[in-house]
């Protein structure tokens, strides 16, 4: 994991790996906190950047992927999304994140913005995009990944963050930044 400097209120005495896989760093750090109090802090570093994508269908539907998610035992519906290196370009790995999860290739992307996950804990970040023009093509999920796909007009996919069938928190992002664009371009023509 790359070394910061600190540069606010905390100061790091010192940084041990605590645990250590492909995709994840966790470090406890000894701090001196904001009140001059010696502290304890723990940080998962992810390895990757975060990418998610909200593919919009020319007539308007929203592509979502099922899948199981490990971590919460539970079945999860989210905008296609994964990790990505971070010497990837992050419009690079989005493309390659919905080819794989959906197949679907767009002609057109637009960059939302960035985003942090849970930087209480973690230091992901990572860049949402909307893709347009798409077409359709064969998928190449992971081994781990069992996905389904299912189209949903925007409407649907804000009642279902609405009603908790999306708990997902960077496709809540995606979905209700583009659900704003969208109250913007109405309100606008």
């Amino acid at each position: 994991m790359e070394e910061r400097p600190a540069t606010g209120l905390w100061t790091r005495r010192s940084r041990r790996i605590v645990y250590d896989n492909p995709w994840i760093e966790v470090v406890h750090d000894e701090v001196t906190r904001p009140d001059g109090e010696p502290g304890i802090y723990g940080v998962v570093h992810f390895k990757t950047r975060a990418v998610g994508v909200v593919p919009i269908a020319d007539d308007g539907r929203i592509l979502l992927v099922g899948q199981h998610r490990y971590t919460l035992d539970a079945y999860s519906w989210e905008i296609p999304e994964g990790g990505v290196p971070f010497d990837e370009d992050p419009l690079e790995g989005a493309k390659r994140e919905l080819a794989e999860e959906t197949g679907y290739r767009a002609a057109a992307w637009r960059e939302l913005f960035p985003f942090h996950t849970s930087n209480s804990v973690t230091d992901e970040w990572g860049v949402l995009f909307i893709a347009t023009g798409l077409v359709a093509g064969a998928s190449d999920p992971e081994g781990s990944e069992r996905i389904e796909l299912r189209w949903v007009t925007l409407d649907e996919a804000i009642a279902m963050i609405d009603d908790g069938r999306i708990t997902d928190a960077i496709s809540q992002i995606g979905l209700l930044r583009t659900a704003l664009a969208r109250s913007v371009d109405d309100s606008e023509g």
